[in-house]
Protein backbone atom coordinates (compact mmCIF):
# COMPACT_ATOMS: atom_id res chain seq x y z
CA UNK A 1 0.00 0.00 0.00
CA UNK A 2 1.30 2.87 -0.84
CA UNK A 3 2.82 5.75 1.75
CA UNK A 4 0.31 8.66 1.11
CA UNK A 5 -2.41 5.82 1.82
CA UNK A 6 -1.13 4.58 5.34
CA UNK A 7 -0.41 8.53 6.00
CA UNK A 8 -4.07 9.29 5.78
CA UNK A 9 -5.35 6.61 7.65
CA UNK A 10 -2.54 7.70 10.68
CA UNK A 11 -4.06 11.15 10.36
CA UNK A 12 -7.88 9.27 10.71
CA UNK A 13 -6.54 7.21 13.60
CA UNK A 14 -5.12 10.84 15.14
CA UNK A 15 -8.50 12.84 14.52
CA UNK A 16 -10.47 9.88 16.45
CA UNK A 17 -8.03 9.87 19.35
CA UNK A 18 -8.06 13.81 19.20
CA UNK A 19 -12.34 13.37 19.46
CA UNK A 20 -12.32 10.51 22.41
CA UNK A 21 -9.56 13.39 23.64
CA UNK A 22 -6.90 10.61 24.29
CA UNK A 23 -3.03 10.99 24.30
CA UNK A 24 -1.84 8.16 21.92
CA UNK A 25 1.01 7.21 20.03
CA UNK A 26 0.05 5.44 16.47
CA UNK A 27 1.77 4.01 14.24
CA UNK A 28 0.53 1.91 10.62
CA UNK A 29 2.17 -1.33 8.91
CA UNK A 30 1.17 -2.67 5.86
CA UNK A 31 1.10 -6.35 5.24
CA UNK A 32 1.54 -7.77 1.84
CA UNK A 33 0.70 -10.92 2.74
CA UNK A 34 -2.76 -10.86 4.37
CA UNK A 35 -2.93 -7.46 2.60
CA UNK A 36 -4.30 -6.00 6.31
CA UNK A 37 -2.86 -2.35 7.62
CA UNK A 38 -2.03 -3.06 11.12
CA UNK A 39 -2.51 -0.06 13.43
CA UNK A 40 -0.98 0.37 16.69
CA UNK A 41 -2.06 2.45 18.93
CA UNK A 42 -0.26 3.17 22.42
CA UNK A 43 -1.57 4.71 25.19
CA UNK A 44 -1.44 5.94 29.14
CA UNK A 45 -5.45 5.58 28.86
CA UNK A 46 -4.78 1.70 27.23
CA UNK A 47 -7.64 0.45 29.32
CA UNK A 48 -9.98 3.16 28.51
CA UNK A 49 -9.53 2.58 24.77
CA UNK A 50 -9.66 -1.78 24.98
CA UNK A 51 -12.66 -1.25 26.95
CA UNK A 52 -14.93 -4.65 28.47
CA UNK A 53 -13.65 -7.65 26.92
CA UNK A 54 -12.35 -5.79 23.81
CA UNK A 55 -15.53 -3.93 23.02
CA UNK A 56 -14.28 -0.47 23.23
CA UNK A 57 -10.77 -1.60 20.90
CA UNK A 58 -13.83 -3.44 18.29
CA UNK A 59 -15.77 -0.03 18.11
CA UNK A 60 -12.38 1.88 17.75
CA UNK A 61 -11.44 -0.60 14.76
CA UNK A 62 -14.74 -0.44 12.69
CA UNK A 63 -15.19 3.59 13.66
CA UNK A 64 -11.11 3.84 12.09
CA UNK A 65 -12.35 1.82 9.03
CA UNK A 66 -15.12 3.66 8.12
CA UNK A 67 -13.27 6.97 8.22
CA UNK A 68 -10.64 5.54 6.35
CA UNK A 69 -13.02 4.49 3.57
CA UNK A 70 -14.11 8.00 3.61
CA UNK A 71 -10.99 9.18 3.04
CA UNK A 72 -9.62 6.50 0.69
CA UNK A 73 -12.53 6.65 -1.31
CA UNK A 74 -11.83 2.52 -1.24
CA UNK A 75 -12.74 0.11 1.92
CA UNK A 76 -9.35 -1.30 3.53
CA UNK A 77 -8.86 -4.42 5.89
CA UNK A 78 -7.75 -2.70 9.42
CA UNK A 79 -6.59 -4.55 12.47
CA UNK A 80 -6.11 -1.96 15.45
CA UNK A 81 -4.38 -2.93 18.24
CA UNK A 82 -4.10 -1.13 22.19
CA UNK A 83 -0.71 -1.90 23.97
CA UNK A 84 -0.19 -5.69 23.53
CA UNK A 85 -3.69 -5.93 23.96
CA UNK A 86 -4.54 -8.70 21.07
CA UNK A 87 -1.47 -10.80 21.61
CA UNK A 88 -2.35 -11.11 25.34
CA UNK A 89 -5.51 -12.34 24.39
CA UNK A 90 -4.61 -14.83 21.76
CA UNK A 91 -2.58 -16.12 24.39
CA UNK A 92 -5.55 -16.44 27.10
CA UNK A 93 -7.67 -18.06 24.48
CA UNK A 94 -5.00 -20.73 23.79
CA UNK A 95 -4.57 -21.66 26.96
CA UNK A 96 -8.28 -21.86 27.90
CA UNK A 97 -8.81 -23.72 23.98
CA UNK A 98 -6.00 -26.74 25.17
CA UNK A 99 -7.07 -26.61 29.12
CA UNK A 100 -11.02 -27.13 27.78
CA UNK A 101 -9.93 -29.99 25.22
CA UNK A 102 -7.91 -31.58 28.09
CA UNK A 103 -11.14 -31.19 30.24
CA UNK A 104 -13.18 -32.92 27.13
CA UNK A 105 -10.36 -35.40 26.66
CA UNK A 106 -10.79 -37.09 30.11
CA UNK A 107 -14.49 -36.07 31.03
CA UNK A 108 -15.72 -37.42 27.24
CA UNK A 109 -17.91 -34.19 28.18
CA UNK A 110 -18.73 -31.27 25.47
CA UNK A 111 -17.77 -27.80 26.74
CA UNK A 112 -19.45 -24.26 25.87
CA UNK A 113 -17.46 -21.08 25.51
CA UNK A 114 -20.08 -17.99 25.23
CA UNK A 115 -19.28 -14.10 24.88
CA UNK A 116 -16.11 -14.90 22.10
CA UNK A 117 -16.23 -12.57 19.38
CA UNK A 118 -16.03 -14.00 15.59
CA UNK A 119 -12.05 -13.56 15.43
CA UNK A 120 -12.09 -15.02 19.28
CA UNK A 121 -13.70 -18.21 17.85
CA UNK A 122 -11.95 -18.78 15.15
CA UNK A 123 -8.90 -18.97 17.02
CA UNK A 124 -10.03 -21.40 19.11
CA UNK A 125 -11.12 -23.32 16.07
CA UNK A 126 -7.50 -23.16 14.65
CA UNK A 127 -5.84 -23.66 18.12
CA UNK A 128 -7.88 -27.48 18.35
CA UNK A 129 -8.29 -28.35 14.34
CA UNK A 130 -5.80 -30.58 14.61
CA UNK A 131 -6.45 -31.84 18.40
CA UNK A 132 -6.90 -35.77 18.26
CA UNK A 133 -9.12 -35.83 20.85
CA UNK A 134 -11.78 -32.87 20.04
CA UNK A 135 -13.64 -31.22 17.53
CA UNK A 136 -14.93 -27.81 17.48
CA UNK A 137 -18.05 -26.06 16.26
CA UNK A 138 -20.40 -23.09 16.59
CA UNK A 139 -23.95 -22.92 16.94
CA UNK A 140 -26.46 -20.34 17.88
CA UNK A 141 -26.74 -16.63 15.93
CA UNK A 142 -25.29 -13.40 17.06
CA UNK A 143 -24.64 -12.62 20.64
CA UNK A 144 -26.21 -16.02 21.53
CA UNK A 145 -23.23 -17.66 19.24
CA UNK A 146 -21.40 -19.70 21.03
CA UNK A 147 -18.27 -22.50 20.56
CA UNK A 148 -18.53 -26.10 21.60
CA UNK A 149 -15.29 -28.64 22.08
CA UNK A 150 -16.82 -31.88 22.03
CA UNK A 151 -14.97 -35.36 22.17
CA UNK A 152 -14.07 -36.86 18.81
CA UNK A 153 -15.73 -40.04 18.22
CA UNK A 154 -14.34 -42.92 16.42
Amino acid sequence: MEEDKLQKIIDQARYLMTELRVRADIQVSFDDKSRIVNVQIDSPEAAFLIGFHGETLQAIQTILMFLSHRVLGEWVKLAVNIGDYRQKREEQLRKLALNLAMKVKFSKESQCISSLSSAERRIIHLVLADHPDVITESEGEGKARRLIIKPKTV
